[in-house]
């Protein structure tokens, strides 16, 4: 089994980041930013779309060249609060830069501004079988 390494240097790589990232699951506590590195890095359990079905994994999905982070309806506070990624988004901004905005279940956002897109998600263990799959009603 392979475990999953991507890597998003501009615009059109964000996508397939998004695609792979989808349904993850992950706590409050889980988002660390680090001002200094100007690197933001979220740990999740990511469900393995590529995959048999069924599997999930530990990732995690850092974001570096992060110029700003700014949220919306998620408490900070609640470490302990489970949150389900449903996309991630590119906006340009600046060349190369721009706005990355990781959108949750339930309405939170996390708005990453960034100098230029660069951002690296990897699979951190092997996959564990899951019950759960993800299901999108649609209108």
């Amino acid at each position: 089994m392979t475990l999953l390494r991507l890597l998003a240097q501009d615009a059109e790589d964000v996508p397939v980041m998004a695609a792979a990232t989808q349904d993850a699951v992950s706590k409050i506590g889980d988002i660390v930013f680090e001002s200094k590195t100007r690197r933001l890095t979220l740990s999740m359990n990511r469900y393995r779309w590529e995959g048999p079905g069924g599997e999930r994994v530990r990732s995690a999905l850092q974001i570096g060249s992060v110029l700003e982070v700014k949220t919306r309806r998620l408490r900070r506070s609640a470490k302990d609060a489970v949150l389900e990624l449903l996309s991630l988004d590119f906006t340009p901004g600046e060349a190369p830069g721009g706005l990355l905005t990781l959108r949750f279940a339930g309405g939170g956002d996390l708005a990453v501004k960034v100098e230029c897109v660069d951002a690296v998600l990897a699979d951190l263990s092997q996959p564990w079988p899951t019950s759960r799959v993800p299901k999108h009603d649609m209108p």
